[in-house]
């Protein structure tokens, strides 16, 4: 199998969409002689900042000398970011081989009369196979959708299971309530773990608690509210919390003192667990993690932005940390969401803010165009213009932006890979005397 097969492989199951459950993994995983009871695990859920938390986590355990594996979703730039070792993605000719075997035992699973697997499905057990060949120490692994019936829950009791900051997301699936999502997302703890979780909404904290109780599992909590000391800027942040002081990560979003609380603490539980971290280490990795697309300051001079938020809870820390940055600044967004997000309560949260709304579309078959987002952005704000692409969307925000003018691009990860690099191409010198240009060279009419 090649790449591009490879590729066209997931493509084609990716059609099958999310199937809720954990038979099919459990035929998979026992395919492949169960690799998932070999490895060691921090389970990561949560409807926001999980990535983050795993960064974090992930450069702390390699700072301080474990083989680490990290699995995660969704990538930004390329399909590969999904399985790494130690920051590095999993290579081509390791992906094809272990493809090619994967859709064997799915053809061999579907001749047994036996469901054919999902896409996440395949891709998560051929992560479990790559980290034991790898011999990693640990994986830091995060949840796909939920918890309880999340294919990654396939997995033995983890050393640490993480919870970060539980709101409404996937409603459809986890939950109408509150309570329900978080019931879900709980189903990841198991007897014999260790659990963090990030101080959250009374309701939420309840279920964590309850399940903690049933399971006998030692819950800590990560309280932001104590973090003292706290300096922040759009790309680098300095916090004291506990007995650690004055450390540094280069997230600037203002949310991101709560995850790197919660990784702290996550941490702290690894050692119980019998994985030593040096202090040293610890600073280390939160100066060394970064993560694409959250908060990230693209350009300046105007000031470009890319955020991942894609959902209310996202939408309302994009908001905070837009006006904590830039209160009084000129703000032109550049939006695209999923058809099945609730873009209603993001545009209601963010539009105030900005002078100029620009629309794009999303694709796959979750995907809305720029004119159907339009129309609802129009509710909320007066200034609204549908763009065909991310290209001529950035084009166009340089166009109507001057040096103080802050422009923003959130709405859905799936389109930012994309972004970060047309803006990388336009604040590159050739780049940026192209704006505006026709391909003869002539200046375009606005």
């Amino acid at each position: 199998m090649t790449y591009g097969q490879a590729m066209d492989y997931i493509e084609e199951l990716g059609k099958l969409g999310s199937v809720m459950g954990l038979a099919s993994m459990e035929n998979l995983c026992e395919k492949l002689g169960n690799p998932q009871r070999d490895l060691s695990f921090i389970h990561i859920a949560g409807t926001n900042g999980k990535g983050s938390v795993l960064a974090f986590l992930s450069e702390i355990l390699k700072a301080a000398g474990y083989r680490t594996g990290r699995y995660l979703s969704p990538v930004i730039f390329e399909y590969r970011e999904r399985m790494q070792v130690n920051g590095r993605n999993i290579s081509q000719k390791d992906l094809c081989r272990l493809m090619t075997d994967m859709k064997e035992i799915c053809q061999e699973l579907v001749k047994e009369g036996r469901p054919q697997p999902t896409a996440f499905e395949v891709e998560t057990a051929m992560a479990f196979r790559y980290f034991k060949e790898k011999n990693c120490q640990i994986v830091v692994l995060e949840t796909g959708m939920g918890g309880l019936l999340d294919a990654t829950n396939i997995i033995p009791s983890p050393l640490v299971t993480v919870f970060t900051s539980i709101g409404f997301d996937h409603m459809k699936v986890l939950g109408g309530t509150l309570k329900e999502i978080a019931q879900n997302k709980a189903g990841i703890m198991k007897h014999g773990t260790l659990a963090a979780a990030l101080k959250g909404e009374r309701e939420v904290m309840e279920v964590l608690e309850g399940k903690a109780k049933e399971l006998q599992v030692p819950l800590y909590t990560a309280d932001p509210a104590q973090a003292r000391g706290i300096r922040r800027s759009p790309k680098k942040q300095v916090f004291s919390y506990r007995d650690y002081k004055n450390i540094t990560i280069r997230l600037g979003g203002v949310y991101q003192i709560d995850n790197a609380v919660l990784a702290l603490t996550a941490a702290e539980l690894l050692k119980q667990a019998g994985f030593p971290i040096p202090e040293k280490a610890v600073y280390q990795g939160f100066a060394n993690a970064f993560w694409p697309g959250r908060f990230q300051v693209l350009g300046k001079d105007p000031c470009f932005i890319a955020d991942g938020a894609h959902n209310w809870l996202g939408a309302v820390r994009l908001r905070e940390t837009l006006q904590f940055y830039f209160t009084n600044r000129r703000i032109i967004y550049i939006i695209g969401v999923l058809r099945d997000k609730d873009q209603d309560k993001i545009l209601q949260e963010l539009c105030p803010l900005a002078s100029q709304v620009l629309t794009i579309p999303t694709k796959g078959e979750r995907g809305l165009s720029s004119y159907e987002l339009a129309v609802k952005a129009k509710e909320y704000h007066d200034n609204v213009s549908a763009l065909d692409s991310v290209q001529e969307a950035v084009e166009l925000a340089y166009l109507l932006a001057d040096k103080d003018t802050v422009i923003t691009a959130f709405g859905s990860l799936s389109y930012l890979g994309e972004l970060i690099k047309v803006v990388e191409k336009c604040t590159a010198p050739e780049g940026r005397k192209d704006i505006g240009r026709d391909s003869h060279g002539k200046q375009r009419e606005n």
